[in-house]
């Protein structure tokens, strides 16, 4: 994760065309045989230091693209190329970055992708249940076996400048941007994926339940969530400020690191879960709702809400994270982007 928050016209991409299609007339594939396209991203944790396992392949085209703004080229060059198959090679980062910059290339009709977890966080191939040492031999053979799954990105746009966005999978405001820093701490540390997920949430709870009023993980952030196309406010238990929120997430995947299960039982769709206020009442309450989905009637009126909302606009004074990436403070729209197809083992 970057430590500070990026303008937002700096990382994001325009949205696809008013028909939702590709901008790209496909080149034909290879006969009888998959063509795959792959963006690897060789600053990613694991590429670092080793060379490309796919040079020289017939029906592999890697790209390694210099940064975000040479994402659009390379996509576009694959795009032409007709590829069957994207495969990312690399952490969420590399995904949000390749999803964001892809829309306007492949609009709603992207090709099957295939995701080789090579960063220091790889949540949504936590969530496919791709190992950490998935090959893109392993994924071709899950093709011809038929295994494929879909999932829905979510999209985040100013308020003010709906025709850019940004693209992923997890966002999280409040106290998950200061776990966020926390883990980016623990990365340095040399913990990365669920043993920095899980140091750095034990940590954080630990600090939210002995810690003063002042401590920075008893904070939150002031915040507006309105849900749905009708913009209906969400509920505030009344605990704390009402102004304020201790923690928001929101993600479309349904299986997380450490098996954490802070949705509860809510299954598919942009989820949310929202805790109003640090109460140590809720706070013991945490390792049953993220160990076993723990639901409870007086859960909501104790300032725990889970829902699924398709869409939903978030107006906050803090910064936010989206896989791994901070974004400053605004008002801004939040909602599922197209359904993707992946290769799952």
């Amino acid at each position: 994760m970057e430590r500070a928050s990026h303008p937002f016209s700096e990382m994001s991409g325009p949205t696809a065309n008013a028909s939702g299609g590709s901008n790209i007339v496909p080149g034909r594939a290879l006969e009888g045989r998959p063509l795959v396209g792959v963006i690897r991203n060789p600053r990613s944790h694991r590429n670092i230091g080793r060379d490309s396992l796919f040079a020289g392949h017939p029906d592999v085209i890697v790209v390694e693209p210099a940064g975000r703004t040479d994402l659009p080229r390379a996509l576009t060059e694959l795009a032409e190329r007709g590829i069957d198959y994207l495969v990312i090679n690399g952490g969420d980062g590399t995904i949000r970055d390749v999803l964001t910059k892809g829309l306007s290339v492949f609009g709603s009709h992207w090709p099957a992708l295939i995701i080789l977890p090579k960063g220091k966080t790889n949540a949504l191939a936590v969530d496919l249940g791709a190992p950490t040492g998935w090959s893109l031999s392993d994924a071709m053979a899950a093709i011809e076996n038929g295994r494929f799954i879909e999932r829905c990105a979510i999209q985040v746009s100013p308020k003010a400048d709906p025709d850019t966005q940004v693209s992923g999978f997890i966002l999280g405001a409040g106290a998950f941007t200061t776990g966020i820093r926390a883990g980016q701490t623990a990365h340095d540390w040399g913990a990365f994926n669920s043993f920095a997920v899980g140091a750095t949430s034990v940590w954080g709870v630990t600090q939210a339940f002995i810690g003063s009023a002042g401590n920075l993980w008893r904070r939150g952030t002031k915040m507006e969530i309105r849900l749905g196309a009708n913009r209906k406010p969400m509920k505030h238990s009344g605990y704390g400020d009402k102004s304020r929120r201790w923690l928001l997430l929101a993600s479309t995947l349904e299986y997380f690191p450490l098996g954490m299960k802070l949705f509860g039982r809510l299954g598919s769709g942009l989820k949310l879960a929202i805790l109003d206020a640090p109460r140590r009442r809720m706070l013991g309450s945490l390792p049953f709702v993220l160990t076993f989905g723990w639901d409870q009637p007086w859960m909501p009126q104790s300032g725990l809400h889970r829902r699924v909302a398709h869409e939903f606009e978030l107006e906050l004074d803090g910064e936010f994270i989206l896989d791994g990436e901070e974004f400053p403070a605004g008002h801004y729209l939040i909602r599922e982007g197209p359904k993707l197809r992946f290769v799952v083992p």
